[in-house]
């Protein structure tokens, strides 16, 4: 029986969510299976992986041949560093005590280039808010500017209104005042 590792697809449309099976090649995709072994969700950033790590190594070592989307995943969670280190250990090169140091300090180091990824998305997105709420000032100051000034345009306009009423009404009395007299 021709044994591989693949993703089993799940979630709603447009939104897939997949199991890490362990599949008789001739099965179809989403049917019978022999063991689950994980999920992988690609929809967050970064996809998340939860992966039962021993049965995945176990799988690999008796053969089982993933997919290539599976490859990457087992490979980016050391499923085949750590086959490749016990191969080392079987070979003699060095002890099991040895390999599980290095595959330790490969995943603290992996995590210390995952972690540094997410500061550089944060500080990212913080300067982005800043850079936008900066923007946003600057136009609010414009339009703040503008009504501003089309405010004392309009109270000059009403100003000036007011001052030619004033004088029409002044031009009126002394006209009036001029012409009662000479009646008289």
């Amino acid at each position: 029986m021709a044994t591989k590792i693949r993703l089993q697809r799940g979630g709603r449309k447009g939104y897939a969510f997949y199991r890490i099976v362990i599949a008789d090649a001739r099965a179809p995709r989403d049917g019978k299976f022999t063991e689950k072994i994980g999920t992988y969700n690609p929809n967050t950033n970064p996809a998340t992986v939860d992966l039962n790590f021993d049965r995945a190594l176990y799988w690999v070592e008796v053969g089982a041949q993933p997919t290539d989307t599976v490859r990457n995943i087992l490979s980016r969670e050391g499923v085949y560093l750590m086959k490749h280190l016990r191969g080392g250990v079987k070979k003699g090169a060095f002890d099991e005590a040895t390999a599980q140091k290095k595959f330790d300090a490969w995943k603290a180091d992996k995590q210390k280039g995952l972690e540094t990824i997410r500061e550089k998305d944060e500080k990212a997105k913080k300067d982005a808010y800043v850079k936008g709420i900066e923007a946003e000032k600057k136009v609010n100051e414009a339009i703040a500017k503008k009504v501003a000034d089309k405010k004392a345009a309009i109270a000059a306009a009403k100003a000036e209104a007011e001052a030619e009423a004033q004088k029409a009404a002044e031009e009126a009395a002394s006209t009036t005042e001029e012409a009662a007299p000479a009646e008289a």
